[in-house]
C-alpha cells in the first residue's frame, strides 16, 4: 500500500470516528424523556395533558402541557384511532419517516465495530513492526552495519593488547592486500576467536578493528540469534551470512558467541535444542558446502571452555587471540589512554599507579580512573591529584568507607586486635607480599582490612607463598585468643579461605605428603552450571588422608602465626594502639610500628557519625593470592 493510500485511509477513518463519537455524544447529552406506557399516554391525551407529540413508526415522545416534561412510549400499529384522538384535542402532531436516519443509525451500530477493529489491526502493525522486531521478520538477522558517521575507536586507543593487534592488524592488511598474501598460496582466515578475561578489551578490540579497517563491519551479540520460536536462530544466522557474502569482503562480530556455540549435547536439551540447531547452522555457514569467501568472523568470549570442539577447529576459527590481563607496562598505557581527557595534578605520577595496580583489567583501570575525577569533582577541584586516585584505588580493592556504621568501643578494639595480627604476620613472614595499607574503618561487608599488594606480577606461586597466606589468614584469629582472651565470628571469612586454598593444594597442585597427585574431578554441565557435584575417584582411606593432610596445613599455619605474635607481643600491641587512634595506618606506618620508633604527627580523623550497625558475618576480600587462578587477586 503506497503512502499516499495510507494517508488516505487513515483519514477517512479519523472522520468516521469523529462523527460516531459526535453521535454517542449528542446521544448521552440529549434530554432523557420518561417512558410511559400507552394507558398512561392516552390518559394523558384524554385530559388534554399532552402539548406536541412526534411520531416516528411506532415511537411517539413529545412533551407535557403542565411543566413540558418530555415522555416516550410506543403506539400498536393497528390502533388507528390514536390520530383522532390526538386531532380532537388540538395536539399539535409531527409524523417523521424512519427511512432518512437508518444510515446514522446504521454507522453507529454497524461501522463502528469494523472501526475499532481496523484501528486495532493498524496499532498492533505497527507496534510488532517498531524497533526492527517486524511481525513477520523474525527469521531476519539483527546484526548491526557499523556506519561511517558513527565515532571510530582505532588502535591507538587500545594499550595493553599488543600481541593481540598484531595479530589483528594481519586480518586488516588482508582485507586490504589480499594479493599480497594470495600471491604465495595463503588464504584469508575464516574466523578469529578473542578469549580472554572479563574486562580485559575484547569488544573495544573488535570495535578498534572496524575503525581501522575500510570494509562493512556487522556486529551481533550471541543472544541475539536466541529466541521462542523454534529454527529462527538457525534462519538468522544464514541471513547474517548471507548480508555477509553481498558485502564481501567484511568482517562479522559475534560478542559472547558462548551464549550460542556451547557444547552440544550436554544438559537436558536432547538433540533438537534450539541453540544446537543455531549451532549446526553457525558450523555449516562459516565451512560448509558453500565457501563464503571475503567474510571474517570474529567472535569474544571469556569462557572457551564450554565451547563446541567443531566450532574451534582450524577452518571455522582458525586464530584463537588471548587477550590477558595487562603487565605493569601494559597498565601504564592504559592508564594513559583514560587519562588523556583528565586534567592532571602536577603529583601524579602514571608510572607509580600501574606499578600499584597488579591484577587489574582494562576495565578496572578505567574505573580508577573514573573514580578519582568523580572524587576530585565532588570536592570541586579543578585537577585530578594523586590523592585522588589513591583513594580511588582503596575504594576500588576494599569497597566504599562507611564511616557512618556505628561500633561499640569493644567491637572497635577487637577489630584492630584482629587486623593488627593480620599486619603483623604479614610482615614477618619471608614469602608474604608487603603491606599496603591497614585500616578498622569499615569498608565494604568489612569491619576492617588489611591489604596486601604484590611488588610484581605473579601468574605462579610456590609451596612456600601459600602456607605464608595461610599464616597471615590465622593471625587475626591469633590475635583474639592471645590478646583478648576469646574470639569472634571476625575470623570467619579467613577460616573459610584458608580452609579452601589448603585443600586446593592438596587436592589440585600436589603439594602434601600425597605426593603430586591430583583427587577429584569437578563435573561441569554446560547448560546446568558449573561444578555441580564433584567425582568421588579415590577411595575412603584417601578421603581420610585428605582431610588430615588439610587440617596439617591449616594448624601448621595456625601455629607459625601463633608463633610470631607470641614473639612480638610489643609490636602488636604498638600497630593496634594505632589503629584505635588513627583508624588507617599505611606500610611505612606499620614499618616503623614494628620497629618501635615513634608515628609521625597526622591530624586525627574526625569520629565516624552513628548508624545503625551490621549483624552479618563479617566477610573480608581475599588476599591477592590466597586461591590461584582467581579471575583478579583481591587484598585481604
Amino acid at each position: 500500500m503506497s503512502p499516499a493510500i495510507k494517508n488516505i485511509v487513515f483519514w477517512v477513518i479519523m472522520v468516521a470516528t469523529a462523527l460516531v463519537l459526535y453521535l454517542v455524544f449528542k446521544s448521552s447529552t440529549a434530554e432523557r424523556p420518561e417512558d410511559f406506557t400507552f394507558t398512561t399516554f392516552m390518559t394523558e391525551v384524554s385530559h388534554d395533558e399532552v402539548k406536541d407529540v412526534t411520531i416516528v413508526g411506532n415511537e411517539v415522545t413529545g412533551h407535557l402541557r403542565k411543566d413540558n416534561r418530555a415522555f416516550r412510549t410506543m403506539i400498536p400499529s393497528n390502533y388507528p384511532d390514536v390520530y383522532k384522538n390526538l386531532q380532537e384535542k388540538n395536539v399539535n402532531v409531527t409524523i417523521k419517516d424512519n427511512s432518512g436516519n437508518s444510515w446514522l443509525a446504521w454507522l453507529g451500530n454497524g461501522l463502528l465495530p469494523i472501526i475499532i477493529l481496523v484501528v486495532f489491526w493498524i496499532f498492533f502493525m505497527r507496534q510488532m513492526q517498531s524497533g526492527g522486531n517486524k511481525a513477520l521478520s523474525f527469521g531476519k538477522s539483527r546484526a548491526r552495519l557499523l556506519s561511517s558517521q558513527q565515532k571510530k575507536v582505532t588502535f591507538k586507543d587500545v594499550a595493553g593488547v599488543d600481541e593481540a593487534k598484531e595479530e589483528l592488524h594481519e586480518i586488516i592488511d588482508f582485507l586490504r592486500e589480499p594479493q599480497k598474501f594470495q600471491k604465495l598460496g595463503g588464504r584469508i582466515p575464516k574466523g578469529v576467536l578473542l578469549v580472554g578475561p572479563p574486562g580485559t578489551g575484547k569488544t573495544l578490540l573488535a570495535r578498534a578493528i572496524a575503525g581501522e579497517a575500510n570494509v562493512p563491519f556487522f556486529s551481533i551479540s550471541g543472544s541475539d540469534f536466541v529466541e521462542m520460536f523454534v529454527g529462527v536462530g538457525a534462519s538468522r544466522v544464514r541471513d547474517l551470512f548471507e548480508q555477509g557474502k553481498k558485502n564481501a569482503p567484511c568482517i562479522i562480530f559475534i560478542d559472547e558467541i558462548d551464549a550460542v556455540g556451547r557444547h552440544r549435547g550436554a544438559g537436558l536439551g536432547g538433540g533438537h535444542d534450539e541453540r544446537e540447531q543455531t549451532l549446526n547452522a553457525l558450523l555449516v555457514e562459516m565451512d560448509g558446502f558453500e565457501s563464503n569467501e571475503g567474510v571474517i568472523l570474529i567472535a569474544a568470549t571469556n569462557r572457551p571452555d564450554v565451547l563446541d570442539p567443531a566450532l574451534l577447529r582450524p577452518g571455522r576459527f582458525d586464530r584463537r587471540v588471548v587477550v590477558p590481563r595487562p603487565d605493569v607496562g601494559g597498565r601504564e598505557g592504559i592508564l594513559r589512554v583514560h587519562t588523556k581527557k583528565i586534567p592532571l595534578a602536577d603529583d601524579v605520577d602514571i608510572s607509580i599507579l600501574a606499578r600499584g595496580t597488579p591484577g587489574f583489567s582494562g576495565a578496572d583501570l578505567a574505573n580508577l580512573v573514573n573514580e578519582a575525577a568523580l572524587l576530585a569533582a565532588r570536592q570541586n577541584r579543578k585537577q585530578v591529584s594523586m590523592r585522588d586516585f589513591e583513594a580511588a584505588k582503596d575504594k576500588v580493592l576494599m569497597g566504599a568507607e562507611r564511616k557512618s556504621m556505628i561500633l561499640s568501643e569493644e567491637e572497635k578494639r577487637n577489630t584492630a586486635y584482629h587486623e593488627a595480627g593480620h599486619a603483623l604476620v604479614a610482615c614477618m613472614m619471608p614469602y608474604a607480599d608487603p603491606i599496603h595499607k591497614v585500616t578498622i574503618i569499615p569498608r565494604g561487608m568489612a569491619l576492617g582490612v588489611t591489604m596486601q599488594l604484590p611488588v610484581d606480577d605473579k601468574h605462579t606461586y610456590t609451596k612456600d607463598y601459600l602456607q605464608s597466606q595461610i599464616a597471615i589468614m590465622m593471625g587475626g584469629r591469633v590475635a583474639e585468643e592471645l590478646f583478648l582472651n576469646h574470639i569472634t565470628t571476625g575470623a570467619g571469612n579467613d577460616i573459610e579461605q584458608a580452609t579452601e586454598l589448603a585443600r586446593r593444594m592438596v587436592c589440585e597442585f600436589g603439594m602434601s605428603d600425597l605426593g603430586p597427585l591430583a583427587f577429584g574431578k569437578n563435573q561441569q554441565e554446560i547448560f546446568l552450571g558449573r561444578d555441580l557435584a564433584t567425582t568421588r575417584d579415590f577411595s575412603e582411606d584417601t578421603a581420610i588422608k585428605i582431610d588430615h593432610e588439610v587440617k596439617k596445613l591449616v594448624t601448621t599455619g595456625y601455629e607459625r602465626a601463633k608463633d610470631i605474635l607470641s614473639s612480638n607481643r610489643d609490636a602488636l600491641i604498638r600497630i593496634a594502639e594505632a589503629l584505635l587512634e588513627r583508624e588507617v595506618l599505611d606500610a611505612s606506618d606499620v614499618k616503623l610500628l614494628v620497629e618501635g620508633k615513634p608515628l609521625p604527627e597526622r591530624v586525627v580523623p574526625e569520629t565516624p557519625k552513628p548508624a545503625v550497625p551490621e549483624t552479618a558475618q563479617v566477610v573480608k576480600p581475599s588476599p591477592p593470592s590466597a586461591v590461584p587462578g582467581r579471575e583478579r587477586p583481591a587484598p585481604a
